[in-house]
């Protein structure tokens, strides 16, 4: 699964007469609110600190340079270790290292002297990138997925150096071979972030691979994306559109061609859409005119200091009406097991299968943490796999779910579905 990765628009616009424009200073409020939102999901400590939501602040307008710096610390140190544990058990970490990289030339740390492992951090990429194009020449995929691939190829690019000619190969010949894909569909986040890739690489200026290679693959992605835009603005969906208009900014697009998606994203910040911080922090640098390739001029010089959290507001208490669910397991042998639990209206997903594990000895489940918060690993007994490529679906009354099992709410009576598949 993908990892199952940004001032113009932000600022107070004067017009005639010098009265504020309302619809300037309305996005300036949004993006105020969206940042802090973003900032206050700093405060919940209880897992690693995450390179993509440090990404995310740092690249923005408005900050909260204390915050940031004790985030950058714990990134230091928790997230650096646990890299340092995965690389010694030889575990795949391509695009968490990468995030990590890009999270610290947004805050002008110099990647060149960090080591892993006693040695270089970018070698340590580099050696990534390098086992992930073996195991494309071997197994027509990569080791992690084509996002985490291009997201390597966006620190590497980013950081200065020299990305080795075969990597850039391989993801060309993806693209140009169609195989961004999850399931039939086109993954819109991953062809968006191997957009992002491949304009970095048209860039760069150590780069040995000309224009005319990647002229093509780059037509590919442009078009994907546009073709992908439904008729409310949104690229993909609510979770990819961030992605998509910052894939599509780095390419050239003209903010006539992207006003559509920026208002439904617009839309969606004020439906409480992005509640989840892996989301905001894709969805915010788009939102003020800013991609990931902006660390590559970041000077963390003259920055604002602004941004103030008020007190933290008290936790929600689930007290309201009962609500029934039926949980059906779809095993890989074909096997099916349906179970029924009565969970509290507005309960997680997560909590609601928490409860019926507590209530059926026969049902038992197993999480695994990522960037977008917990997800199925283990269902009763059958474990899924990365290196299998199966994973665990969720679907409720036979639509897929949009969103984590953290982040899912149970409203309503319901039949969810638990699918092991593959990819």
């Amino acid at each position: 699964m993908n990892l199952a990765f940004f001032v113009g628009c932000a600022g107070l616009v004067l017009v005639t007469g010098n009265s504020p424009d309302p619809l300037a200073s309305e996005h300036e409020e949004l993006i105020l609110s969206f940042n802090k939102k973003l900032l206050r999901s700093l405060e919940d400590q209880s897992g690693l600190p995450n390179p993509s939501v440090h990404l995310a602040l740092r690249l923005s307008t408005y900050h909260n340079l204390d915050m940031e710096k004790a985030h950058l610390d714990r990134m230091k140190v928790d997230l650096h270790q646990n890299l340092e544990s995965s690389l010694t058990q030889h575990q795949p970490v391509t695009g968490m290292l990468a995030l990590y990289m890009l999270a610290l030339m947004a805050s002008c740390t110099e990647v060149s002297d960090m080591t892993l492992n006693q040695e270089p951090l970018i070698l340590q990429l580099k050696k990534q990138m390098e086992q992930e194009k073996e195991h494309i020449a071997t197994s027509q995929r990569p080791l992690t997925n084509y996002y985490q691939y291009s997201l390597g190829v966006i620190a590497l690019c980013a950081s200065g150096v020299r990305v080795n000619s075969h990597v850039v190969n391989k993801l060309v010949r993806a693209i140009e071979n169609d195989h961004l894909k999850h399931g039939v569909n086109d993954s819109i986040d991953t062809v968006a972030m191997a957009g992002m890739a491949l304009q970095c690489l048209k860039e760069s200026k150590v780069q040995l691979c000309g224009a005319s290679l990647l002229q093509e693959p780059l037509r590919i992605v442009k078009q994907k994306l546009l073709g992908s835009k439904r008729a409310d603005g949104h690229m993909g969906n609510e979770f990819s559109t961030g992605l998509a208009v910052q894939a599509l900014l780095t390419m050239g697009s003209h903010m006539s061609d992207l006003s559509a998606s920026m208002e439904a994203m617009k839309t969606d910040v004020r439906k409480g859409t992005y509640h989840n911080a892996m989301a905001i922090s894709q969805t915010l640098p788009a939102l003020q005119k800013r991609t990931y390739l902006h660390v590559r001029a970041k000077d963390c010089q003259d920055e604002d200091d602004s941004l103030v959290l008020g007190p933290k507001p008290p936790a929600k208490e689930l007290s309201g009406p009962m609500v029934s669910i039926q949980v059906e397991v779809i095993s890989s042998d074909g096997s099916t097991s349906i179970k029924t639990v009565e969970v509290p209206k507005g309960s997680s997903l997560l909590k609601a299968l928490t409860l019926l594990q507590d209530s059926q000895s026969d049902f038992t489940f197993e999480t695994q943490a990522s960037l977008w918060g917990p997800y199925l690993s283990v269902v009763n007994g059958d474990r899924a796999r990365q290196s299998d490529r199966t994973y665990w679906s969720l679907s409720s009354d036979g639509s897929a779910l949009g969103v984590g099992m953290q982040d899912y709410k149970i409203e309503e009576a319901q039949k969810i579905t638990i699918t092991k598949k593959s990819y």
